[in-house]
This record gives C-alpha cells, sequence and structure tokens, in this order.
C-alpha cells in the first residue's frame, strides 16, 4: 500500500463523525467484524496470502467512511472539545489575523491569547486567536483593550466535524460531502468545506 492511502473516516454506529484511522486500523476493524455499515467509495484493497483449501487469495477492500460497533465508538466523543494545535487553530482562522486582518503563511503566524496566560488567562479555543507575528508583538503582554488593537472576528470551540475537517489535509470528496453536513454554515471552517466539494 502507498503512503498516500488516504485516511478512513470513521463514524459511531448512530453515523456521528469520530476520527481518522489509517488503512491499517480500518483493517484491523474490517477483520474483527466491528464495522457495522459503510459509505463512500472503495478507498484501498489489501491483498493477503493464498488459501492452500481454495486456491483463492484473500483480501479485505475498505470504505472511505466506516461506522464502527461497540463502545469504542461512544456518543460522547462528538462532544468532547478538540485538542487545541496551532495548524488546526490557523485553520480554523483561515490563516488571518485577528488583528490586521492579513493572510499569512504557517511560519508568519503565532497563536496569541486574548488574556495573556500571564495575566491568568488560558489555553484554550475561547482564548486563542491567530495573529501575524508583527500584531502578536504590539499586543505583547496585554489585553487588546490595553494595547490599542481590536479583534476582527470572535474565537469559537470547533465542533467535532469542523475539527476532523481542520486536522486532514486529504479528505476525500465523499468524505468531505458527508462531514460538511455536520458543520453550521455560519463555521469559518465552512469555506474550506466547500472549496474541496
Amino acid at each position: 500500500m502507498s503512503s498516500e492511502t488516504p485516511l478512513i473516516l470513521t463514524l459511531d454506529f448512530h453515523g456521528v463523525p469520530h476520527r481518522w484511522v489509517t488503512w491499517q486500523q480500518a483493517c484491523f476493524y474490517y477483520a474483527k467484524n466491528l464495522v457495522a455499515w459503510t459509505l463512500g467509495h472503495t478507498a484501498f484493497t489489501v491483498y493477503g496470502g493464498t488459501s492452500r483449501a481454495t486456491g483463492q487469495r484473500s483480501s479485505i477492500s475498505g470504505h472511505s467512511i466506516i461506522a464502527i460497533r461497540g463502545k469504542a465508538m461512544a456518543m460522547k466523543g462528538f462532544t468532547q472539545v478538540p485538542p487545541l494545535n496551532n495548524r488546526e487553530l490557523f485553520r480554523r482562522d483561515r490563516h488571518l489575523c485577528a488583528y490586521c486582518g492579513g493572510d499569512f503563511s504557517f511560519l508568519r503566524l503565532t497563536r496569541d491569547h486574548i488574556v495573556p496566560l500571564s495575566r491568568g488567562g488560558r489555553d484554550m479555543w475561547m482564548n486563542v486567536v491567530t495573529a501575524c507575528r508583527h500584531c502578536n508583538g504590539i499586543k505583547r503582554n496585554r489585553t487588546p483593550e490595553e494595547a490599542g488593537v481590536e479583534l476582527l472576528y470572535a474565537p469559537y470551540v470547533p465542533n467535532k466535524a469542523e475539527f476532523l475537517i481542520l486536522s486532514n489535509r486529504r479528505i476525500l470528496a465523499d468524505q468531505m460531502e458527508f462531514l460538511v453536513q455536520h458543520v453550521s454554515s455560519h463555521s469559518r471552517v465552512f469555506h474550506l468545506a466547500l472549496a474541496a466539494r
């Protein structure tokens, strides 16, 4: 199998998006008969050995979207707050500086804490925005009001579907079509979904 094989989108039994898995992890679910149902196109086929009894070669073909049986895919997963990291933060904010509105590359961006950590702010989705290095230097260890700068957009916590879109660079069209149904039309991530369709 190629390293370019796309990630497989897993859902719980009820169709709620859960996480991305590799084709190897998906094969485990298929082999253990834990795949309840599938959607999308065939994303991969893996071939095994040849049976001495039948002469047939074994294979597992996996779809791009699979629903998993069992407790491992509990509903609580959809409501959990996704982990915060710069890559997903910058994508949430569309690589736009929250203070000057400029569009910057990853290396020219920083994570800015609206209420600085040293002032009691927390490192959480609702207290961080994307800022260019220049604006972050101007704001420094102050709140936007103290620094005389204004936020151009408000932070928000991405839901699970938004986070799945943010965290995978190679989403297949059928996976995106499924995920976009779970994203609010007001979400800043929505444009990523539309662009990929």
